[in-house]
């Protein structure tokens, strides 16, 4: 996609954050824009801000985890656009928690928005981007947790998921003309730190009251901090325009985490290392 003017995407978790940036990004280079989120009220207020700019969005209310729900954002959109080249699946929820502390609810509040609603994005708008022949991107947000085990557990289930998906489609839909990227944030400013606030009836109980004091407390506490002085959402929007036109990969956006990457692929390599030299049994 190196020219993103005249094209349409269609973007997830989109009235605030990484969502918001990434849209911005993209309908000032001249895309049109559909914008999808559970939060009514922030997604109208996106909405009011952007098209002070002449820019051409549209927005949708839906909940990413719920399949039926995204199915009629893609129905929207095509009726709003009729195309669709570019699908940012970037809704995202910060659930989970530590061992000894999971429920069900909270397991499938995670996997349900940061990785099925991934798969189903791609199963829902894969086809719309191949029946018009003109080639279109894929952008899925994962994290920096994607690539190391540095948060809850569930929340690096469901994002070391993304990068696996990501990269596996990579290759499938290269030959139809597809590009897939996986974004891996750090800390950016967003309200990721309080993705309890829309969460659906169905998923009561995903969310406890963090401890006080404490060990967790006090990690809880720096993670917030880093999130509150963390990047602009609009920079890692530029980024992934960036990324579009020139099919990255990956997506990074600072070099903070790379010591850590590269401390897991040394532990990797040590496991081969273990057996070197060693002949397996047949």
């Amino acid at each position: 996609m190196k020219e993103l003017a005249g094209k349409t995407a269609f973007v997830t978790g989109a009235a605030s954050g990484i969502g918001l940036g990434i849209a911005t990004a993209f309908a000032q280079a001249g895309a049109k824009v559909m914008l999808c989120d559970i939060e009514e009220a922030a997604l109208s207020a996106a909405l009011e801000q952007l098209r002070l700019t002449n820019v051409d969005v549209d927005g949708m209310k839906a909940d990413v985890s719920l399949k039926a729900e995204l199915a009629a954002a893609a129905e929207a959109t095509t009726a709003r656009y009729g195309k669709v080249h570019i699908l940012v699946n970037n809704a995202g929820v910060g659930g989970g928690g530590p061992y000894g502390s999971w429920t069900d609810a909270a397991w499938n509040w995670t996997l349900g928005v940061n990785l099925m609603a991934t798969i189903w994005g791609i199963e829902i708008f894969g086809p719309l981007i191949e029946q018009h022949g003109e080639g279109g991107h894929i952008v899925s947000t994962a994290s920096i947790a994607g690539v190391i085990s540095g948060a809850s557990t569930a929340y690096n289930v469901s994002k070391y998921g993304v990068v696996a998906l990501s990269e596996g489609l990579r290759q499938e839909l290269a030959p139809r003309g597809i590009g897939v990227s996986v974004l891996c944030p750090g800390y950016i400013r967003t309200q990721i730190m309080n993705s309890s606030r829309n969460l659906p009836k169905r998923f009561e109980g995903a969310v406890r009251a963090p401890p006080t004091s404490g060990p967790i407390a006090e990690r809880i506490n720096q993670i917030r901090e880093r999130v509150t002085q963390g990047i602009d959402p609009l920079y890692v929007g530029e980024l992934v325009r960036e990324g579009v036109e020139n099919d990255w990969p990956y997506i990074f956006t600072d070099l903070e985490f790379e010591p850590i990457v590269e401390a897991r692929f040394a532990g990797i390599k040590q496991g081969f290392d273990h057996i070197r030299g060693r002949t397996p049994k047949r």
